[in-house]
């Protein structure tokens, strides 16, 4: 029985692990050759799916994705994925963000997928097909200014872009679309409910309850998981969602207090 994704191919940034790596495991198993890109090498590979070593954050590693990709299938992707996003800037507000604290952050998180969608879409444009998803962040709607609030400002500048290229692009074939996920169980997240209980000599039940008050709670009563998420964007990428363009799609468990 054919695969809905079969003869496709897509890219994914950061798809080394976390959400990313659950997207990019999902597009593999509906059928298409996938492509994975990540400062590091993850420890095992699934058949079928590639990396690229490449520092998005910076215009000669988006390059390098770009090439990686068109040198091993020789097109441009049918589906990519601009997925990374990271923030690692200090807690204590406005007035302890440096300039390189905003610059860092908009690079790996405004302007990779930019530059993504610029090597990208030249060829798609020509080929008259593709599908582009911007995996966004209710922080764009909700911002939290301890510590993220450049990522936040980042997130709310993708949201508005990948809108303006659906504009621009969805009339000649190109479906763009955005996804805004709350808060994910990843990896990275369990780190820091940790770090947290081994701060506060809380538990990790109440480290997490302690996050979601902070977002004003959420209504679902728990995180995401990975596959929760890339089981919806699996979805947009495929035929099933063909009319769908130029909306962000959130998926919080209902954390987003308004509509």
């Amino acid at each position: 029985m054919k695969k809905e994704l079969e003869g496709k191919t897509a890219f994914v940034s950061g798809g080394s692990r976390g959400t990313g790596r659950a997207i990019a495991e999902k597009l593999l198993g509906s059928g298409a050759q996938v492509m994975i890109s990540a400062r590091n090498a993850p420890e095992l590979l699934p058949e079928g799916m590639h990396f690229v070593s490449a520092d998005l954050g910076t215009p000669q590693g988006t390059q390098k994705a770009a090439a990686a990709f068109l040198q091993r299938f020789g097109a441009p992707p049918d589906i990519l994925i601009n997925n990374l996003g990271a923030s690692s800037t200090p807690g204590g507000g406005f007035a302890v963000l440096s300039d390189a604290d905003w610059e860092s952050t908009l690079h790996t998180n405004l302007l990779a997928p930019v530059r993504l969608d610029r090597a990208f879409l030249p060829g798609m444009l020509e080929r008259g097909s593709g599908v582009i998803i911007h995996v966004a962040s209710i922080q764009g709607r909700l911002p939290l200014h301890d510590s993220t609030l450049p990522y936040a400002a980042a997130k709310a500048a993708l949201i508005n872009y990948s809108k303006g290229l659906s504009n621009e692009v969805s009339p000649q074939g190109i479906r763009v679309l955005c996804v805004s996920p709350g808060w994910i169980r990843t990896e990275g997240a369990l780190g820091m409910l940790q770090e947290i209980a081994d701060r506060t000599g809380k538990s990790i039940a109440e480290a997490t309850e302690q996050v979601m008050q902070s977002l004003g709670g959420i209504p679902f009563g728990r995180p995401a998981e990975p596959s929760e998420v890339a089981e919806f964007v699996n979805f947009l990428a495929s035929p099933r969602a063909s009319y769908l363009t130029g909306t962000e799609y959130v998926i919080d468990g209902g954390t987003l207090p308004t509509i």
